[in-house]
């Protein structure tokens, strides 16, 4: 798993990116469709972005404040522990 933050001086914004690899790109699909519906909470402020490469499941931030930004990556990271937890719980995906 790879991170990296900045900060973009042009907009003014906090930047931050994840790239998480999995073992084969039908569970980073998986991780994808599993993560992608959680909003976030404040309408303003922070943006996320998913996207999927191969068999890594990449996410961008972009946020107004440091915290909102951290509050944010904290509860993805929940999120994408509990994903990866149930996956490797059920043992690894069957293509139908």
């Amino acid at each position: 798993m790879s991170a990296n933050g900045e900060q973009n001086s042009h907009a003014g914004k906090l930047e931050f990116s994840l790239d998480v690899p999995f073992p084969s790109s039908h569970e980073a699909v998986i991780a994808l469709r599993s993560l992608s519906p959680d909003q976030e909470p404040r309408k303003g402020g922070i943006s996320k972005q998913l996207s999927v490469s191969g068999s890594t499941l990449s996410v961008r931030w972009s946020a107004d404040e440091a915290r909102v930004l951290r509050v944010s990556v904290n509860s993805f990271l929940d999120h994408l522990s509990l994903v990866m937890e149930t996956m490797e719980a059920f043992g690894p995906p069957v293509a139908l």
